[in-house]
């Protein structure tokens, strides 16, 4: 006969699970899933469903007859894995490249440290920063949006590639942004290429505030994030405009919103407290910079969240979260 373990109270009922949780995540990205869709094309449709597909499969297979533990997939982690991976990704990439991606982000990221709970870094961008470094071809590729059905693809920069490459040439922000025709308008509502994440804030945001209303996640890592951000572009910008973005171009464009809505904000590699989680997003934001304005890559926000993931257990021991019934 088992033990019959009880643990000491107070018992806190709630009809809330991992389950609901990451049900809500991935309704929170079909706004911005299905516009990248509509603009990307079928190539970015294949891509969500390789996604999706492997990462699901991959935790099933490795659950059942590697760990021999009890089936995870019920719990839609893995679903959302998945999702950010493909939203991560430009619309061309090859599928077996996304499946590459889905086994790092499953089978290393997430499993290989234990499962969801255990896991250090986010596995989405693990796998997103993988392929980045080993396929760097495949994942700077970056086509402009041409819609379901249509015309040949147009490859282009991205903003921020386009900001830094016309910098290197000797141009000016200001003539940069007038020569491709940027406007704050259409990074707010459709990008002009980029990830199938980047082409619609308006979208990404839509399911920041239904998170935010479900009482998913709380807004003080989201907000740290865009206000150091805003703060040291803005530094930065006033010192020299011709060499330095705006706030405005750099919370709008890349991987901002996508990062700090959805990934920074992850239960599992962000910090417990709200001290802490402040400054996990005052790092997130100020590496961000760091690497956008002086580093290689166009983008830092990915680095970034894997940088301050590895913080994470200390700003758990620094700022330690009030426990129950202690004043």
């Amino acid at each position: 006969m088992g033990k019959l373990l009880v643990s000491p109270s107070p018992h806190i009922h709630t009809k809330v699970s991992t389950a609901t949780l990451m049900r809500d995540v991935v309704i929170a990205l079909l706004p911005a899933t299905i516009v990248s869709i509509v603009f990307y094309g079928l190539g970015e449709l294949l891509v969500v469903g390789v996604s999706v597909a492997s990462c699901v499969l991959l935790e099933y297979l490795i659950t059942k007859y590697l760990l021999k533990a009890s089936n995870t997939v019920c719990d839609w982690s893995a679903a959302v894995t998945g999702l950010l991976l493909a939203l991560n990704l430009p619309s061309t990439t090859p599928w077996w490249v996304v499946f590459i991606g889905a086994v790092v982000a499953i089978g290393v990221a997430k499993l290989t440290f234990g499962g969801l709970g255990q896991n250090v870094f986010n596995p989405a961008i693990a796998g997103r920063v993988f392929l980045l470094v080993s396929f760097p071809t495949y994942m700077t590729h970056w086509e402009a949006p041409k819609g379901l059905f249509g015309a040949d693809a147009v490859t282009g920069a991205t903003p921020l590639g386009a900001i830094k490459e016309g910098l290197l040439q000797g141009a000016t922000v200001p003539d940069i942004m007038s020569a491709n025709g940027y406007s704050y308008g259409q990074m707010l509502f459709a990008n002009l290429g980029g990830s199938a994440g980047e082409i619609s804030a308006i979208a990404l945001l839509a399911g920041f505030v239904y998170l935010l209303v479900r009482r998913v996640i709380k807004p003080h890592i989201t907000l740290s994030i865009w206000g150091t951000v805003a703060l040291v572009s803005l530094i930065f910008w006033l010192a020299s405009p011709a060499r330095f973005t705006d706030p405005a171009f750099n919370l709008l464009t890349g991987g901002m919103i996508l990062g700090s809505c959805f990934m920074a904000t992850d239960y599992v590699t962000s910090p417990m407290s709200i001290k802490g989680g402040i400054v996990f997003g005052i790092g997130i934001g100020f590496i961000t910079m760091m690497i956008r304005y002086f580093g290689s890559y166009p983008e830092g926000m990915s680095f970034a969240i894997l940088i301050m993931n590895a913080v994470v257990p200390l700003l758990n021991m620094w700022f330690h979260q009030k426990k129950y019934g202690r004043k």
